[in-house]
């Protein structure tokens, strides 16, 4: 079953390793089959090191339930699964704990728009959610997860295809994009933008974001009917 999209989640998950993004067993990538309503996931716990394509686990988008895999699913699955169905036009998630992304979600602190390194992949601002409550950490912790992030973008009205990350306060980064391929993508430009910020504030503590205008014209080169960046 879906074996052709369990070798590019696996290849993915590895791709998290070359890219410098996780350590030890930290971090998962996922893709999803919406025709079948299937997603396909790392298993929980299993280093690197060790995956194949017959490690990965599909389970039911709409159930939750493994479907196919004799290994556990990441236990991030349902934060996952909650992205899937809250932004319809995604094919694959990564989550990771990055050096500098993580340390912006732990500060809870989104990362602001300050220059077109930034413009060419997001429209603006990564956001950063609230805290979870008490109650959402207590029950259902991991879906409750990906709701903070819906809810960031609903109340914010983001196209999660214009802003394809998002940092989860005091946790760490959540990219998404087409595929499974372009998430890890957005989450290696995520990293850099990241410790691009940093560096930035230390130079010039008081820097204000980049101007609309310069924003418009480096996202929308980019992407969208105008675009006109790349040999289309």
């Amino acid at each position: 079953m879906l074996e052709k999209l369990k070798a590019e989640v696996c290849l993915a998950n590895l791709n998290l390793v070359a890219e410098g993004l996780v350590i030890q067993t930290w971090g998962n990538a996922s893709a999803i089959d919406r025709a079948r309503g299937v997603m396909v996931i790392k298993p929980s716990g299993v280093p690197y090191a060790e995956i194949k394509p017959r490690h990965m686990v599909c389970v039911s988008l709409e159930t939750g339930r493994v479907v196919e895999g004799k290994l556990k699913p990441s236990s991030d699955t349902a934060t996952h699964l909650v992205l899937y169905r809250a932004f319809a036009g995604i094919g694959g998630v990564v989550h990771t704990h990055s050096l500098f992304a993580t340390a912006w979600a732990q500060a809870c602190r989104p990362l602001l728009a300050y220059g077109t390194t930034q413009a060419d992949y997001w429209y603006g601002d990564v956001p950063v959610t609230r805290p979870l409550t008490a109650a959402e950490i207590k029950t259902d912790y991991e879906a409750n997860t990906g709701e903070v992030i819906a809810e960031t973008f609903q109340k914010l009205k983001y196209d999660p295809l214009q802003h394809p990350a998002a940092l989860v306060a005091s946790h760490g980064p959540f990219t998404w994009g087409k595929d499974v391929h372009d998430a890890v993508h957005n989450a290696s430009v995520l990293e850099f933008i990241a410790k691009l910020n940093s560096e930035t504030l230390k130079i010039n503590p008081k820097v204000k974001p980049m101007q609309p205008v310069l924003l418009d014209k480096h996202f929308l080169r980019k992407h969208g009917p105008k675009a006109y960046y790349g040999q289309k």
